[in-house]
This record gives structure tokens, C-alpha cells and sequence, in this order.
């Protein structure tokens, strides 16, 4: 039984139902950042996926088997075992036994709808299916939470038959037992009633609550379950997931911890809110909701008049919580002595010594550059280089002189890319000119590789970076084939991930600086470690 102080959970399934929603799709690599940005802000349990589903997940689960997360489990997740199948002879279930993962979300009708006309089995074979695959992974050294999906659209159904797949999976050994709102459609009363009323039914079993926004009610939905007793809340980072989405696990946990009081994230871990947030919409290649509560770019905008003189005079006339408790923070209060200091304290992790006058100039160029479009959530590496470069450590890569892309397609339907690039290096009194021309499979890998051709010798360890993604947004959709492109790279040394940023009308103009960028971060790496 979960006491009533028992603390909140929060569970996060971005990786596997978030990735339900239209046009959502990251690599495994992508959802391996993904993961430690979520045990970063200190997210409990982590749905990785689908083990048996596709190759992409079972690499996924590779990658996860060999990290070390500080805070988060992760949890695989997959469905009761198939009907006349028995639970040890489910393939599903035995790729969930045999995971790495200590945690595993079984999935199971409590619907008599869906019982009768999507499992099409019968009401009894369905309790079976629910019992014996708990039982299994039970048995096999696993902690197992069953989502009870349809529960709610189940209860007005058949209420005794919803609850009684609660008990079966309760008494089997489920850990714990999710009520899912799978169609999102109920109303924040409803939720309430019902939860209340398995919380009165079986209160030996712990709950959980996992909504969907059909109805435009997913938090609110979460925020009275959780009133009426659920323990554990599920979502996804942003609300991303199939058809409207679900549950924000972003705006939950902030509700909880800053509206309700509940102990869900440490303090400086719920800081990290708006990071991670902007981290994950900037990896789907999507543009941060800039009205999003308490994480968007205009949760804490006040344009001048009444507005701008009241959050002068007392932020809490019209804040109603101090944006940095997320990570956030308001644009008309945004002064010369804070944005230093914020700075200098993200210098100071990164072993960067920048005095005020450095972090000054530093702020202002983030201003500047962002009004052109750039976004540095998603792009650590080139912020690195940005204060870097008002440091007077600082040493570039190299100075250019110019480059050039030629691309031609043949009648046969053959193309062949070539660049040349002419750059001084080391930048200095001894520098030298170097001229390099190389093909590629496209004109950003024919600079990359005509760059790494001039300076590889210098700087032996750029053959260890590699670049592992690429991605274009359109600024203003307006322009047509004329706008403003924002190019984002990752790239790793095998050690770590970092996300490079170029921002021009010119597409290769602004895949050439993302370009240089990535590498320089990798040799400033290279520096740091050998000093």
C-alpha cells in the first residue's frame, strides 16, 4: 500500500508514446541525450520503449545497457502476453525478461469494449493475460507497473469489470497500477470521481495517472488525480504524443512542486526545466511553444505599459512565480548585472574565465544573435565558443580566407560535390596559408572533409569527431526558397555529444559555420584535457 505521504513519481514516456505523435522521430542516439537530459532534471522513471518492436529500439536499449544514470530508472515497456499463448512462450514478454532494464510497463485491456472487440477474447481470458504475464516478469526478477489503458471510458462501461483488472493485476504483483485516460476524453470531475473511487475500492494498491489532452484536460486531469490519490504521474516532455498529445510532464512537475508543494524534483534540478525542455523540442527539429507555461519564451514577457511597470515595481504583480525557479526568465528584467552573472556562471562550468566586462559583451551578442534567429538550447557547443570567444584565451581553429562548393548533376542522374577551402592557421605571425579541395557526398561533407584535409595534420584528433546529425529549419516560411535557414549539427568525440548552430539565407553559409563550430568545440576539448 502507498501511505498518503508517500512522494510522487514521475514517470516520463517521450521515447516511446511521445514518439506516437505526427512527424516525432529522433535515432537512438538522439534518444540516448534525450535519457540523460531527463536524469539530469531528475525525472524518476524513464519509458525507453519497445524492446521487441523495431531495430531502433533494441539499439536504443544496447546503448542504455552500457550508461550510468544518476537518478532515473529506465523502464521497458510492452503488452500482456497474446491471447492463447502462454506468458513464458510470449515472445514479447521473454525480450522484456531478458532486458537490462529493472522496470517494465505492461500495457493491458481494462475496457470490456476492447476486450470483446480488439483482443476479441473473452472477459475471463483477458483477467488471465493481465495475471499470469504480471506473474511472469514478477518471477523473472522484474518490478512491473500495468498500465491499465481505456480505464476510464472502461468504468463508465463496466465499472466492476475495469476494477477487477486493477485487483487481478494487483494481486499477481504488479507494483503498481496506472489509470489511463487512453482516449483523453474525460473531464477533470470524472477523473476525480473515479480515482477516488478505486482509491476506496483497493486501497492497498498504489496508483498512477496517465491522460491524454483529447479533451484539452491532460494536466488538469493529472493535478486531480493526483488529489485523489494517484502516487505516480505520467507524460511527456512538451505534451508531445499521438493525435493532441499527452499529459505535459512539464508543466505537471512544476504544478506539483511550485503550486501544490509536493517534492519532485530538487531545486536546482527543477532549474533545468526549461533547458530540457527546449533541448528536446530543438532535437525533434521543432520550434519551441513560445506560449508553453512556465517553460516558453513568453511565460514571463511583459511588453511595456502597465504590465512592464508593475513586474518593475514587484515581479509578483504579474508573475506568479519567479521564472528562474524554472530556468526561465523575463525579458523586461533581463539586466546588465544578471545576464553577466548568468554568464559567468555557465563560463565557470565549462572552465571558462570571463571577467564582468567579457560576460557583458557576451549577453549582448546572445541578444543580438538570437534576434537573428539563432537558439542556443540545442546547441551547446557554439555557446561554449561564444563566451570562449570573449575570453582572452581564446585561440580559433584557423582564419579564413574563403571556400567554395561546386555541385553538378549529370543527365544520368549522377552528382558530384566538390569544395575548396583557403585558410591561415594557426591564426598568428606564423600562421599559414592552406588551400584545400576534396569531394564529398554532399557540399557540407565536402567541406568537412576539404577542412579536415588542411588542418588534420595540426590537429591529429579531428579524425575521433564525428558529425551524427544534421538538420535544417526554415526561419520565415514566407521567403519561400529565399529565407532565413537555421542549421543544427551534433557531433561527438566518443565522449560526448555537443550540438553546433548556423543561422544564414544561404543554407551552406549557415552549414559551414554550424561546420566549424562542431570541430573547433572537439579541439578546444582536445586542449583543455591536455593542459
Amino acid at each position: 500500500m502507498a501511505p498518503a505521504s508517500a512522494p510522487l513519481q514521475l514517470y516520463d514516456a517521450t521515447l516511446r508514446d511521445g514518439m506516437g505523435g505526427g512527424g516525432m522521430s529522433l535515432t537512438a542516439d538522439e534518444k540516448l541525450r534525450v535519457v540523460h537530459a531527463l536524469d539530469g532534471l531528475g525525472v524518476h522513471l524513464i519509458e525507453a520503449g519497445f524492446p521487441s518492436s523495431n531495430p531502433k529500439e533494441r539499439e536504443l536499449f544496447d546503448l542504455l545497457s552500457r550508461e550510468s544514470l544518476q537518478t532515473s530508472e529506465v523502464v521497458a515497456f510492452g503488452m500482456t502476453r497474446r491471447r492463447d499463448v502462454a506468458a513464458d512462450a510470449d515472445e514479447g514478454l521473454r525480450v522484456l525478461a531478458e532486458s537490462f532494464a529493472p522496470v517494465c510497463t505492461l500495457v493491458g485491456k481494462s475496457s470490456v469494449l476492447h476486450v470483446e472487440k480488439v483482443v476479441r477474447a473473452s472477459r475471463e481470458e483477458n483477467l488471465a493475460m493481465i495475471g499470469e504475464s504480471i506473474a511472469f516478469l514478477g518471477a523473472q526478477g522484474k518490478r512491473v507497473l500495468f498500465d491499465a489503458e481505456h480505464f476510464f471510458d472502461g468504468w463508465a462501461l463496466d465499472c466492476d469489470y475495469a476494477l477487477e483488472t486493477v485487483r487481478v493485476a494487483a494481486r499477481a504483483g504488479a507494483e503498481r497500477v496506472v489509470l489511463c485516460d487512453t482516449n483523453g476524453g474525460s473531464l477533470p470531475h470524472q477523473v476525480q470521481e473515479v480515482v477516488e473511487a478505486v482509491r476506496a475500492s483497493v486501497p492497498d494498491v498504489a496508483l498512477g495517472i496517465h491522460t491524454h489532452d483529447d479533451a484539452g484536460c491532460a494536466v488538469a486531469n493529472t493535478l486531480v488525480a493526483v488529489a485523489a490519490g494517484a502516487t505516480q504521474v505520467q507524460g511527456t516532455i512538451n505534451g508531445i504524443g499521438e493525435r493532441t498529445g499527452n499529459a505535459n510532464l512539464v508543466t505537471i512537475a512544476a504544478d506539483l512542486q511550485l503550486k501544490l508543494g509536493y517534492d519532485v524534483l530538487a531545486s536546482e534540478r527543477l532549474a533545468r526545466l526549461t533547458e530540457t525542455a527546449h533541448l528536446i523540442d530543438e532535437l525533434l527539429n521543432r520550434a519551441p511553444n513560445p506560449a508553453q507555461p512556465y517553460v516558453g519564451k513568453h511565460a514571463f514577457a511583459h511588453k511595456a505599459g502597465l504590465h512592464a511597470a508593475g513586474v518593475r515595481a514587484d515581479a509578483s504583480t504579474f508573475e506568479h512565480v519567479d521564472p528562474d525557479l524554472v530556468g526561465n526568465h523575463r525579458d523586461v528584467l533581463v539586466s546588465e548585472l544578471s545576464g553577466r552573472a548568468t554568464v559567468i556562471e555557465k563560463a565557470a562550468e565549462a572552465g571558462i574565465d570571463l571577467d564582468e566586462d567579457a560576460a557583458a559583451r557576451a549577453v549582448e551578442r546572445v541578444k543580438q544573435l538570437e534576434h537573428e534567429g539563432f537558439q542556443f538550447e540545442a546547441a551547446d557547443g557554439s555557446f561554449e565558443l561564444l563566451m570562449r570567444r570573449e575570453s582572452e584565451a581564446y585561440e580559433p581553429l584557423f582564419r579564413l580566407e574563403s571556400w567554395r562548393v561546386i555541385v553538378e548533376k549529370r543527365a544520368d542522374g549522377h552528382v558530384e560535390t566538390e569544395a575548396t577551402i583557403k585558410i591561415w592557421a594557426p591564426p598568428g605571425p606564423d600562421e599559414q596559408r592552406y588551400v584545400s579541395t576534396a569531394e564529398g557526398n554532399g557540399p557540407v561533407n565536402a567541406l568537412d572533409n576539404a577542412l579536415r584535409e588542411a588542418i588534420g595534420a595540426t590537429h591529429p584528433h579531428l579524425r575521433d569527431i564525428e558529425l551524427v546529425n544534421f538538420k535544417v529549419r526554415i526561419l520565415d516560411e514566407a521567403k519561400g526558397t529565399g529565407a532565413v535557414t537555421r542549421v543544427l549539427i551534433d557531433a561527438s568525440d566518443g565522449q560526448r555529444v555537443w550540438g553546433s548552430i548556423g543561422v544564414s539565407e544561404n543554407l551552406i553559409a549557415a552549414s559551414w559555420d554550424a561546420l566549424v563550430d562542431s570541430l573547433e568545440v572537439g579541439v578546444q576539448a582536445v586542449r583543455e584535457r591536455a593542459t
